[in-house]
Parts: C-alpha cells; structure tokens; sequence
C-alpha cells in the first residue's frame, strides 16, 4: 500500500533534462520570500528534487566550466543579472497572455 502524495512514485518517468534545468532556474530566481516548498508545489516536482537538482546542476557546470579573468568575472555577473531580470519579465508577460 503507497502512502499519501507518493501514489505512482516507484513508476514515474525522470523527468527530462530540459525540464530539470527551467525548474533550477525558477528555483534559483524565485522571489524573496518564496520558499524552495512553494516553488515546487507549483510546478509539480517534490521538494526535495529543487534541493538536489540545483547542487547537481552546480556540480555539473563546475566541472566544465573553465577559469575566468576577474574583469570578465564581473561582465559574466552582470549579463547574468540582466538575463534573470529579463527570463522573470518574460514568465510575467507569459502568464498575462496563456490565460
């Protein structure tokens, strides 16, 4: 007999990389205050997977990542920051418009 909330677990599919990697990103840019429970109650995914995905996600990106000088450090944070703003300014502009 399953448990509550676990109904279909063991015969689940993983999910798909592509999936794996928007829900990190979400995760990762969330709003102050959100927490990781709400994020994932929202898009369907079990806490503790937005705990783990975003440390593999990490880990994966360190290994091929290669060194960077300290001025392009600084360029990379910023045209990161901008395109934070830009994918949370897109999932708005999203749900204004699916509905």
């Amino acid at each position: 007999m399953l448990r509550s909330g676990l109904e279909g677990c063991c015969s689940a599919q993983p999910d798909p990389k592509e999936f794996r990697e928007d829900v990190v990103r979400v995760a990762r840019n969330r709003e102050p205050g959100v927490t990781l429970e709400q994020v994932a109650a929202d898009l369907g995914v079990h806490p503790a997977s937005l705990t783990k995905w975003p440390r593999h996600a990490e880990t994966q990106n360190t290994a091929t990542r290669p060194a960077t000088a300290p001025a392009e450090s600084a360029e990379l944070r910023e045209a990161r920051k901008r395109i934070r703003m830009l994918e949370q300014e897109n999932e708005v502009l999203r749900g204004r418009f699916v509905s």
